[in-house]
């Protein structure tokens, strides 16, 4: 388990009946990945399944010049970071001829949110990433799947002021990713609901998609992400 909190991952390591490995680190910092891949390699072999999970949410606004270091902040989390993360996995599993790659981006990265647009264009590019990945990966044995959930109730999903439909609480959706994961869908989105809601926005016309968005309920800033 990485995650930036030390003293966090060592209260959930000792919760669960199971051996853990820890390592407390900032997923933008991928020297620091690339080391904890080998040591956990050298411990206990190539692992079976690799999850990029780090994710860090703020509302933005394209007008605003101090915005712009917000939307960097989030780009080098949830794409840098969890290209990162999975890459310092590739050359082993390939080698292996076997493992799971997966990528946890977000229905938001399907349209862009106003007040949203740095984290719906980090999971954009999330999304086109683990594709790009899953196709160079091709017939070697190891799969990449990008998992998409909606909303997942969250702190960081606790600020939000806009409606969350079919929000899940975490336990749920942790459940419904592994399932995901263990039949090896290459793109699922969880729940099954936000599918169909995005599927019919994604077909939306553009006007039609402007004039129903334009006065929805923004994302809170945060600058000081």
């Amino acid at each position: 388990m990485v995650a930036r909190r030390a003293a966090e991952l060592q209260t959930l390591a000792a919760s669960l009946s199971v051996p853990v490995s820890i390592y407390a680190l900032d997923v933008t910092d991928s020297a620091a990945l690339a080391a904890a891949a080998q040591d956990f390699i050298r411990r206990h072999g190539v692992p079976d399944v690799v999850i990029a999970n780090a994710g860090i949410s703020a509302g933005t606004q394209g007008d605003l010049a101090a915005d712009i270091a917000v939307l960097s902040t989030i780009m080098r989390t949830n794409v840098v970071g969890l290209a990162a993360t999975l890459q310092a996995f590739v050359v082993p599993m390939r080698e292996c001829g076997r493992g799971a790659l997966v990528g946890i981006a977000s229905v938001a990265g399907f349209r862009g949110l106003p007040g949203a647009g740095a984290y719906c264009a980090s999971k954009s590019a999330a999304i086109a990433w683990l594709e790009a990945l899953r196709i160079e990966l091709y017939g070697s044995g190891v799969d990449v799947l990008t998992v998409c959930p909606g909303f997942i109730a969250t702190p960081m999903t606790a600020r939000n002021r806009n409606p969350m439909p079919f929000l899940l609480e975490a336990p749920e959706a942790a459940r419904r990713i592994a399932r995901a994961i263990r039949a090896r869908k290459r793109l699922a989105i969880i729940p099954w609901q936000m599918r169909l809601v995005f599927m019919l926005l994604r077909r939306m016309p553009n006007r039609m998609y402007d004039r129903l968005f334009a006065r929805a309920p923004r994302k809170l800033r945060d600058p000081q992400i």
